[in-house]
């Protein structure tokens, strides 16, 4: 039987100089070997569920695939998947994306790719992106407040990081959850690679850490061109963003946000020189 994505366990509670014991929910941890085409690529620490779209969204946001289309995903290994615990899968291009380089050691769910590339191959590779739909704040708002009712398991166990794309008019249309932010990230852009989505210039993506470069880096690779926050960005990230022409916001809490890289309609003309073009002094 398939382990479930939280497991219950008994704590004990101090409350108000009180001590309690009493049941508590928590998040499952478990790794996943991530293949392609039966090729290792990398084994990831993640919470169960929405494997497939995590092990898409992983080969792709590291441009593993190439020009290859994904013709299925499935669990794999030496004998039922039951018998591992569901804990192997393999992306299927028919043999067309190039074999990947496998990586030693387990890729952190707080580290991601870390690494794996450089602002300079993601730029020749890639290109800045162009035909992106421009943002209000007003819509980055509507998503902020809508977020959190969609965050089922975060609600249970208060130990998930949580990823969204939103519309311009501020509508969620997918959220996924993990351990790790990076995971989040991952399974909402395979779940939209696997539907053949092709609307990510009218597409924003939320994440509920901080804006590191690896989230600039999969959303780039994803075409989507604005990247809310609810933490900080690092340099690199805002430098990222710089080469990739994405908007991008962190501190989005509320009715608070820090735009550090492009723009969002409705911030004031006043403000003076545009965040997109200001510089980043270490």
């Amino acid at each position: 039987m398939r382990r479930g994505r939280t497991m219950r366990v008994l704590v004990d509670r101090l409350r108000q100089g009180t001590w309690t014991r009493s049941p508590d929910e928590v998040v499952v941890e478990e790794p996943l070997e991530i293949r392609l085409d039966g090729h290792m690529v990398a084994t990831t620490m993640r919470t169960p569920g929405h494997d497939y779209e995590l092990a898409v969204g992983f080969c792709a946001g590291d441009g593993l695939l190439g020009d290859a289309t994904v013709t299925g995903v499935r669990y794999c290994g030496e004998g039922p998947a039951a018998e591992f615990e569901y804990n192997m899968v393999t992306v299927e291009t028919g043999g067309k994306a190039p074999v990947p380089t496998p990586r030693l050691g387990n890729v952190s769910a707080a580290c991601g790719i870390c690494g794996s590339t450089t602002i300079t191959d993601m730029a020749a590779r890639l290109g800045p992106l162009a035909g992106i739909g421009q943002f209000s704040v007003d819509a980055v708002h509507a998503a902020l407040a809508a977020v959190p009712a969609t965050q089922e398991m975060f609600g249970r166990t208060g130990g998930l990081h949580a990823a969204a794309t939103f519309d311009t008019s501020g509508r969620i249309d997918i959220v996924r959850e993990d351990i790790g932010r990076h995971n989040a990230v991952d399974k909402v852009i395979g779940r939209r690679l696997l539907d053949g989505r092709d609307d990510a210039g009218d597409t924003a993506l939320f994440v509920s850490g901080r804006a590191s470069f690896e989230m600039v880096q999969k959303a780039w690779a994803a075409g989507i061109g604005t990247l809310i926050a609810v933490s900080a960005p690092s340099s690199l990230a805002i430098e990222a963003s710089r080469s990739a022409a994405i908007t991008l916001a962190g501190f989005a809490r509320g009715d608070e946000l820090n735009v550090y890289c492009g723009s969002l309609a409705g911030i004031p003309e006043r403000l003076g020189e545009s965040p997109a073009n200001a510089e980043v002094h270490s």
